[in-house]
């Protein structure tokens, strides 16, 4: 049957692939739309297999706190290129996996992705149909929660960097300043964890090891080795762990001084940082 130029438009308009993309399925379907439609979504699992290995280094991350400020999301939406990352459509989705994170409050990334959207299908169906639209890989690299006393969120001006900061024992205290303080200094400063309890063993276990072998090259006495390397590792934790690092707006205080002086026993119980690139 003879395929016109509106049906084509017709095809577009409902599933936002480009028009030579829907003549052709429309031609292949014999003027069927629901399996043109159908053709169109296997071009995007065809994409998605065959850009399965490739980067993703550009994209958004987006967070977003509830009304009662007690729980935070964030998201990272990753694309392969940053012109496809600036896409109307690829902005739109990537509003659409966290107003899916917030309205599910997902436990997982693979819950989220697993989640039903408005037309019954899933968000990965979503994420898949728009690959076959653009062409490039699209995938959800992080998500994360948080949940607290008070939470306050901070997006870098790149677009690309978001942080989650949960604070407790506030006792009534306005913290949304110190909050964003300790949120920019996360996201320039990149502590591994909220102070050394929560370093892995296998990363001290290879701090101490480094911190031996620079010794032992500097010529100090084996039976000394041991001493030093743990003074290198309490340098690592304050360098490294969110409480112990020096506040950068005020190097006078680190960032366990600063909670205590906006509020007497103020916590951070948690923290997230989430970034592309």
């Amino acid at each position: 049957m003879a395929i016109t130029a509106q049906d084509v438009n017709r095809l577009r308009q409902e599933t936002g692939a480009g028009m030579m993309d829907c003549k052709k399925a429309l031609t292949e379907a014999n003027g069927d739309f629901e399996a043109a439609k159908d053709i169109l979504r296997k071009q995007g699992q065809k994409i998605a297999s065959k850009r399965a290995d490739n980067a993703t280094s550009e994209g958004i991350v987006l967070t977003q706190v509830s009304e009662d400020g007690k729980t935070g999301k964030v998201v990272a939406v990753a694309c392969e290129t940053e012109p496809v990352s600036k896409v109307a459509d690829f902005q739109t989705l990537a509003q659409t996996v966290l107003e899916t994170a917030v309205s599910t409050n997902a436990a997982s990334k693979e819950e989220l992705l697993a989640a039903p959207q408005a037309d019954g299908r899933s968000l990965q169906d979503h994420l898949t149909d728009l690959m076959g639209k653009i062409g490039e890989k699209i995938d959800v690299v992080a998500y994360e929660s948080v949940s607290a006393e008070k939470v306050v969120a901070y997006n870098h001006s790149n677009g690309k960097l978001g942080v989650l900061v949960a604070l407790d024992n506030t006792s009534g205290t306005d913290v949304i300043e110190v909050g964003k303080d300790i949120a920019m200094q996360i996201a320039a400063m990149k502590p591994i964890a909220l102070d050394k309890d929560g370093v892995d063993a296998a990363t001290i276990e290879r701090e101490i090891e480094i911190g031996k072998e620079q010794a032992r090259a500097e010529g100090k006495p084996e039976a000394m080795l041991e001493k030093i390397a743990q003074g290198k590792l309490n340098k690592f934790y304050k360098e490294n762990t969110l409480l112990n690092q020096e506040f950068v707006k005020d190097s006078s205080l680190n960032i366990s001084q600063l909670l205590e002086k906006t509020s007497k026993g103020l916590k951070v119980t948690d923290f997230k940082r989430v970034a592309i690139g």
